[in-house]
């Protein structure tokens, strides 16, 4: 659940009288320790705690389901060594064997989410001249 569904379902759960008070302190407090920002989380304290975040590596969230899959289901969050995916990409280029291990992924799995990431890239980036357009740039003389 993102964070502005679980905002959406705390002011249902309040208008309709199901939120006890206590608890809608403690989400209080946990909203105004959030870092909103990379520079308000990049120097704090290791490992994150907030793994609603999208960056967070302990786990992911389906957007369209919801559905929460664990990627470290035999360790505590304590237990990672990284737990930002912002923290390793700060650290510079790295081998698929270190990305492996901090995905909890084979190295083979992460090669084909690479390439797959790199052919998205190129897709995207692709200029498509329109025929009539290039014929016309072609016998141009400048």
């Amino acid at each position: 659940m993102s964070r502005k569904e679980m905002a959406r379902d705390l002011r249902r759960r309040r208008m309709l009288g199901m939120i006890d008070p206590e608890e809608a302190e403690l989400i209080q407090a946990v909203e105004t320790m959030r870092p909103r920002t990379r520079a308000d989380c990049a120097n704090a304290e290791r490992p994150c705690l907030f793994v609603a975040c999208k960056h967070h590596l302990y786990l992911d969230v389906n957007p369209e389901t919801g559905s929460i899959k664990l990627n470290f289901p035999d360790k505590e969050i304590w237990e990672l060594e990284e737990t930002c995916a912002l923290d390793v990409a700060d650290k510079g280029g790295i081998t698929l064997e270190e990305v492996g291990a901090i995905m909890n992924l084979t190295r083979e799995r992460i090669r084909q989410v690479e390439t797959r990431g790199l052919l998205k890239l190129r897709e995207a980036t692709e200029v498509e001249l329109d025929p009539h357009d290039a014929q016309r740039t072609a016998g141009r003389r400048d």
